[in-house]
């Protein structure tokens, strides 16, 4: 199939990160962008963000919300996180590794994502997964899309490890929650960070037991988006935008553990949307309003 994909270097990227439900903050962070007239030359994403990021590079237009938000929607019914505990339970005896099959979620992909394999997408896209057996991460640059998409949001003890080429594969946020170090690699000079709320916040020490390792997985996710931020090398420049999110679902609270409150998805889309466009103006007013 021939490659559609533009051969001069990305200079600017949308870096998508993960978040569980709280993606679909994402959502309304594109809305914001692609009304404002900024578009990606390259897309870089990780768990839930490679599903908002293979839709963006599928179509980088303001259609790819619209087709996102119904996707959001979707992941709270037809079976994807949906269901009876007893039949999550059932799963989980079965299995002895997750809840959830991830047929339903196959099927919903392949119904929103346009472009069967990476390299056909008219954007250069990347996403990345943990592979178990290298213990390292993997990024999917080429081959079957849907499959690195799922390989790359495959959350340990909610979906099934991903098996390709003889190796298994789980969440990219394992690895790389924020891959913005990615994106300089691949070239890319304006980085759009969109981010589900959780680093805007400082943490603080747990106070309650169910808090302990909610917090180090957060220590353990964002440290090397700092890293990468302290890092960057001279003349790139990266925004990260607000999501607009409340204080109960940027910090570590129980909260992070719902993964099936996507009865929130507009509400999320909404406020994501009017935060980053706030931030965009300001930004683009600063720069005489080139985007």
């Amino acid at each position: 199939m021939e490659d559609s994909r533009p051969d001069r270097a990305p200079t600017r990227a949308f870096v998508l990160g993960g978040g569980g439900a709280l993606g679909a903050y994402e959502v309304g962070m594109l809305k914001a962008l692609f009304a404002a007239g900024v578009h990606p030359d390259l897309v870089v994403g990780t768990s839930v963000g490679a599903i908002n990021g293979a839709a963006v590079a599928a179509d980088p237009s303001q259609a790819s919300v619209t087709r996102l938000a119904d996707l959001w929607t979707g992941l709270g019914r037809a079976g994807v996180f949906s269901g009876s505990l007893l039949g999550r339970l059932t799963t989980a005896v079965r299995s002895g590794t997750h809840l959830y099959h991830p047929a339903p979620l196959r099927e919903l992909l392949c119904a929103h994502l346009p472009v069967t394999r990476i390299e056909a997408l008219p954007l250069p896209f990347q996403c990345v997964a943990a592979n178990i057996e290298r213990a390292a991460e993997h990024w999917f640059t080429d081959g079957p899309l849907v499959d690195a998409v799922l390989a790359s949001c495959a959350v340990p003890g909610l979906l099934p490890p991903v098996r390709l080429d003889g190796t298994h594969f789980v969440d990219g946020g394992l690895v790389n929650s924020i891959p913005v170090g990615r994106a300089v690699a691949l070239g890319a000079t304006e980085i759009y960070v969109l981010q589900v709320g959780r680093v805007e916040r400082a943490l603080s020490p747990p106070r309650a037991p169910w808090q302990v390792a909610l917090v180090a997985f957060e220590i353990a996710r964002r440290h090397r988006f700092a890293r990468d931020m302290a890092d960057l090398p001279a003349g790139v420049t990266v925004r990260v935008l607000p999501s607009g999110s409340g204080t109960d679902e940027g910090t570590a609270t129980l909260r992070q553990l719902r993964y099936r409150t996507f009865g929130r998805t507009a509400e999320r889309i909404e406020r994501a949307y009017t935060a980053s466009s706030r931030y965009i103006e300001t930004v683009l007013g600063a720069s005489d309003g080139a985007p």
